[in-house]
This record gives C-alpha cells, sequence and structure tokens, in this order.
C-alpha cells in the first residue's frame, strides 16, 4: 500500500515469482541451453561437424517453443500441449455429459460433472446452533464450507471507512496462513437478474390493509414493474480445509472436521464481518444446493424463488443439483438452459490501483445476463513465506545482474522482489490469488455480446484475462463457490508448468 498527502491510498507490488536463469530463460530454459550445448559438442567430437551443428539446430527450436511466450506468458510448448490434450478428450468424447434418467451414467441421477462429481455434502451445526454445508472432496482430502455474505457496498461511505475495510480484509487473508490446515479460500461475486420474488413477498407482508387504495396501488405498480431490469448481487465466501492439520499427519474423517469447525466457525464469520462483508452466516445444505443448481440451470431460479416465496421451499439433494446435459468446447460451455465463457487471470494490475479498481467489473451489465467473478486465494504458511521471498528476491537479482544491460521490466521486478521479502520480514503474509471471470448468457446469440462486455471491463479493471482454452467445463466449477484446489487436479506439477 502507497499513500500521499491527501491522495485516497493505492495498493500493488503484486509479483510472479520467477526462478534464475540466463537471457531470462528460467531453470529449465537454462538447462536446455547448457545441456543442447554440451550435447552438440560431443556429437561434433565423435561424429562430424554437420551432426554436431543439426543437433544444436534441434535443441534450438525445442528451446524456442519454451522461451518464446505470448502476452499471456503461454509458451508454444504450453499451448502445444494444451491443443493436444483437448483433441484427445474430444475424441474420447470426454467433453460431453448426459445425465439423469435417459442419460448415459449408470447411477440415473444429475450429479455434478467434472472435478466435483465425487464430491459430497453432508451438513453440521456450528457453536451458534447455526446449520452449515460442508462438501468433501475425496480425490483431493479436501472440506470446504461456504459463507454467505451481504457487502455493505462503498456507495455513500466514507473514504476512511473504505480504507479500514480494505486493512481488515487484508489482516483476515494474511491470517489465515496462522490457521491450521487451511487449504484455500475464495470469493464469488455473482450478479443476475432479479426475479422480483423476494420484493413482492417483502411488499406483501408488510401492506397495511387499512392503508389508503392509492398507496397501496402505488406499492402494487413498483412490484409489478421495477424488478425489470435490476439486478441481484451475491457474494460468498468458500473456505478449504485439507483432512490433515500438518504435512504428513493423519488425515481426518468427516465425522471430525464437522466436529472440529462447527468450533471453528464462528471465529471466522466475526473476522470475516469487519472487512465490508455486511451480515455472514454459513450455508446450510439446501441453500448450497440452490446456489449450484441455479448456476447449472439459470431457468431454474424463478421457480426455486417462488417456491421459497410460497413457503414451500424444494427439495434438492446433492446428487441432483448437477446439469442434465453438457458439452464443453474449446472456447464456450453450454450446459443445460445457457451458455457461459470462462476467463482466467494471466496478469495482475500494473503499478499502484485504488481500491475501487474493480468496481465496475463486479457490477451488473446489460449484455451479461449472469455473471460471476471468483478470486481464488492460497494462504502460504508463514515458516513457508520468508523461504519463498528470499528465493524470489535471489533470482529476480540474479537475472538482473546476467545482463550488462537490464531492461526496464527486470528492474521494476528486482524491486517489487525486495519489497516483497521487506514487507514479509515486518510481518506481512504472503498469498497466492488468481481470478476467473464467468459470463452466462440464456441466448446463443448473445455470446459475442458477453465476450466484448468482458473484455471492455477487464481493460477498467487493469486486468489480462485470457479464455480457458479446452478447459471450459473446469473452470466453470472452478468459479462456484464449491471451493475446488485448481493445483490439486494438474497432472503436471505447478512448479514445472511455470517454466514451461
Amino acid at each position: 500500500m502507497t499513500t500521499t498527502d491527501g491522495a485516497p491510498p493505492a495498493y500493488g507490488n503484486w509479483t510472479k515469482p520467477k526462478t534464475a536463469g540466463l537471457l531470462g530463460l528460467g531453470t529449465i530454459g537454462t538447462a536446455i541451453l547448457f545441456f543442447g550445448a554440451g550435447f552438440s559438442v560431443i556429437v561434433t567430437m565423435v561424429s562430424t561437424i554437420v551432426n554436431g551443428l543439426l543437433t544444436a539446430l534441434v535443441f534450438g527450436l525445442f528451446l524456442l517453443t519454451v522461451s518464446v511466450k505470448d502476452k499471456h506468458g503461454q509458451s508454444l510448448l504450453m499451448r502445444a500441449t494444451t491443443r493436444v490434450g483437448w483433441m484427445a478428450t474430444k475424441s474420447k468424447g470426454s467433453n460431453i455429459y448426459r445425465s439423469g434418467p435417459l442419460g448415459r451414467a449408470e447411477w440415473g441421477t444429475t450429479q455434478l460433472p467434472g472435478l466435483a462429481a465425487g464430491s459430497r455434502l453432508t451438513e453440521w451445526r456450528d457453536s451458534y446452533n447455526r446449520p452449515f454445508a460442508l462438501v468433501q472432496v475425496p480425490n483431493t482430502s479436501d472440506f470446504t464450507v461456504v459463507i454467505g455474505t451481504e457487502p455493505d457496498g462503498a456507495a455513500l461511505v466514507d473514504r476512511e471507512q473504505v480504507d479500514v475495510w480494505v486493512a481488515e480484509w487484508g489482516m483476515w487473508l494474511a491470517n489465515l496462513g496462522d490457521e491450521p490446515g487451511i487449504e484455500a479460500v475464495s470469493v464469488t461475486v455473482e450478479t443476475a437478474p432479479d426475479t422480483g420474488t423476494r420484493l413482492r413477498r417483502e411488499v406483501s407482508s408488510r401492506i397495511d390493509p387499512n392503508a389508503p387504495e392509492f398507496a397501496r396501488s402505488i406499492l402494487n405498480d413498483l412490484v409489478e414493474h421495477y424488478p425489470a431490469g435490476s439486478a441481484t448481487i451475491k457474494a460468498y465466501v468458500a473456505i478449504t480445509f485439507n483432512a490433515a492439520a500438518r504435512a504428513g499427519g493423519k488425515k481426518r474423517t468427516p465425522d471430525e472436521m464437522g466436529r472440529e469447525l462447527a468450533s471453528r466457525l464462528p471465529g471466522l464469520t466475526q473476522g470475516l464481518s469487519a472487512t465490508g462483508a455486511g451480515a455472514t452466516h454459513p450455508l446450510s445444505a439446501q441453500e448450497l444446493c440452490e446456489v449450484i443448481r441455479v448456476a447449472y440451470d439459470p431457468a431454474a431460479a424463478r421457480l426455486i424463488d417462488d417456491a421459497n416465496a410460497a413457503g414451500e421451499p424444494p427439495e434438492l439433494y446433492w446428487p441432483e443439483v448437477g446439469p442434465t446435459a453438457h458439452q464443453a468446447n474449446w472456447d464456450t460451455y453450454r450446459h443445460d438452459s445457457a451458455l457461459s465463457v470462462t476467463w482466467m487471470m494471466s496478469g495482475g494490475p500494473r503499478g499502484n490501483v485504488p481500491s475501487s479498481i474493480l468496481a465496475r467489473l463486479l457490477a451488473p451489465h446489460r449484455d451479461v445476463a449472469r455473471k460471476r467473478i471468483t478470486l481464488l486465494y492460497r494462504p502460504i504458511d508463514a515458516a513457508k513465506a520468508a523461504a519463498l521471498v528470499e528465493a524470489d528476491a535471489r533470482a529476480a537479482m540474479f537475472n538482473l545482474q546476467s545482463s550488462n544491460k537490464p531492461t526496464a521490466r527486470s528492474v521494476t521486478a528486482t524491486k517489487y522482489a525486495l519489497a516483497t521479502a521487506q514487507e514479509e520480514a515486518s510481518g506481512a503474509g504472503l498469498v497466492n490469488f488468481g481470478m476467473l471471470v464467468t459470463a452466462t448468457v440464456t441466448d446463443a446469440a448473445q455470446e459475442a455480446d458477453a465476450k466484448a462486455a468482458i473484455d471492455s471491463l477487464s481493460a477498467t479493471a487493469r486486468l489480462r484475462l485470457r479464455v480457458v482454452h479446452g478447459s471450459q467445463d473446469s473452470a466453470f466449477a472452478a468459479a462456484l463457490p464449491l471451493g475446488l484446489v485448481l493445483p490439486k487436479h494438474l497432472r503436471i506439477p505447478t512448479e514445472v508448468r511455470e517454466q514451461l
């Protein structure tokens, strides 16, 4: 955070970890360079110089596939790997899902597809006797609780209060690194058309039967016409815990996790209230089922709202909240009554930005029926944070000193790395973060308008977004408040992918 006299505080210093390497190649690229040069010399010594040159040419071409990257940081090798993986997925038909009694699934239910297929849902009660849903993902040994919030918003709020909220949010994230067993946190802000059911229920329950006819007529007109064109904004915070309290420890059962989280959840929700999240409460199993069901089938939103307004909430079960059909394409995702496109953040805002940088991106947009912005956080343990920032600082210094004429980007990266190390030494927390943006439309003809809207909004937020190619179904599920930890589902480790 930076401040100047009379100016609002600005925030920045986001850095992407890099490894040391010559010519900006990184560790893997430098290793390929030295190995190729040495192997070419050996081939020249035991054979001819022509064979040595051909060997050097082959290694040079392979090095280009690793070192040459686009504006999103994707190398040619990564793009080729993604394309080959997508072709294999499409040839197997794994991008098509049909469920229900007439579907291809043997169990005959509409369970969640893809990464969330093996998830299980149970319900518990915390120390305040509030019911909360507990989502278990057996493949990764993770448990997730989802907290519903009602953010106050920054309208008509003093700047000092907004600064306090931002500071409290930073402290809340930093304290997560000291919480035992926390694996990840996601914040989902969803905007959707307002069905008007809640407004109608609120007004109907408060109308005085003895009120003048004119006043009652005005209220009825408002209820009838106000929802047209309006939108609702909902926010959720999903906290993911690992079944093992420490690395290599014994994995706890769902019963043990439920009892432990029942005592820890009140403290987490209380700390979250101070960040401007407003009234917070853990979602029950029924509420979470409704959220996921509407995400996959937006047409069910009105039916669910009407049922809740009538006092007869639908009985939804976890094996029945998924789509009846979906088809994941290269850059789109078709599911039940809607079509969605998901983007991932490939670069954060450069320089210092104000606290309202995401305001327009989070606000409803007329060209996007449903918009979901998900911030993904992975708190780093305080014991590991020091080693990470020191290694990042050493790598930045090596890259800067390895060139006689360092670029401005290398100088800036070194400056940020040293500043991060200094802040961590002063007690600041370290968090890995990312962002997913999902735009959903009910008519396929609106796809182009929705893409153009997200491109425009990302520019105002100074973000660099790229469409998630070949994994639209997985990205859609990761953007839901399910607490899925994506690095645990990768076949290639994250550390290796970052070097390719």
